[in-house]
């Protein structure tokens, strides 16, 4: 997955806040057990709440668990000189001086588990959300 620059300030931005709590509660710990006590419980139910409204705005916003909003909808993407398919891949012949001969295969139906997964290849990649048969890939490649 990657991380987009305003995504990638807030780890970093989290990760510091963390950090500098962590060593603040460490100090409170040396100079006084007690303080440190009431600190920590403090600290630790204002991170909790934080958790869960971050939690809440993640789902809002998450366009593949929010209703009406392109749930059920895949994403097909190709690298530079990629192929991508978001169902089956049959019957073709890719490449140089390749040829499919001979009669096809019956198709199968896809498998239900990948029927809302983004499908990527990348450079030079092929990729199938679905099955790939009767296929000849590659230079100089046949299929009999």
């Amino acid at each position: 997955m990657t991380i987009s620059g305003a995504a990638r300030v807030g780890v970093c931005a989290v990760a510091v806040v963390a950090g500098v709590v962590s060593a603040g509660l460490i100090v409170a710990l040396v100079v006084n057990p007690d303080m440190a006590d009431r600190t920590a419980s403090v600290t630790g139910a204002v991170v909790g709440l934080a958790a869960f409204v971050l939690a809440l705005i993640t789902l809002v916003h998450n366009p593949t668990t929010s209703p009406g909003t392109g749930s059920g909808r895949r994403r097909v993407r190709a690298g530079r000189g990629g192929i991508a398919a978001g169902g089956n891949i049959a019957g073709n012949a890719i490449g140089n001086r390749s040829k499919v001969v001979g009669s096809p295969t019956p198709a199968r139906p896809a498998t239900a588990s990948g029927q809302n997964a983004d499908v990527r290849a990348a450079r030079d990649g092929l990729a199938a959300g679905g099955n790939v048969t009767d296929n000849a890939i590659g230079d100089d490649s046949e299929r009999r």
